[in-house]
């Protein structure tokens, strides 16, 4: 389980959630033995340790702008796969 040092907690609440999503989710916290607070509170804390799929994708442009690459995703995958033959 993560630590938060001095962090400021808030509560976020979240309205109009469809009766069918929180009994899924209040199942996979129950799997866990969790309390479905319990449960969301460790994905939001998970999802928001990751960068987003924009953020990825900028990280990747501006790599691939860094080293001038122009190899594709399909040539890159044939290089790696050429010696597992």
């Amino acid at each position: 389980m993560q630590h938060m040092h001095n962090a400021c907690m808030v509560s976020i609440t979240i309205r109009n959630v469809p009766e069918e999503t929180r009994d899924e989710l209040a199942a996979r916290a129950a799997r866990s033995g969790r309390s479905l607070q319990e449960f969301l509170r460790g994905e939001l804390i998970t999802m928001a340790s990751k960068p987003d799929m924009p953020t990825v994708l900028a990280r990747i442009d501006a790599r691939k702008k860094a080293t001038g690459t122009t190899l594709s995703a399909e040539k890159i995958l044939e290089y790696r796969d050429a010696d597992r033959k």
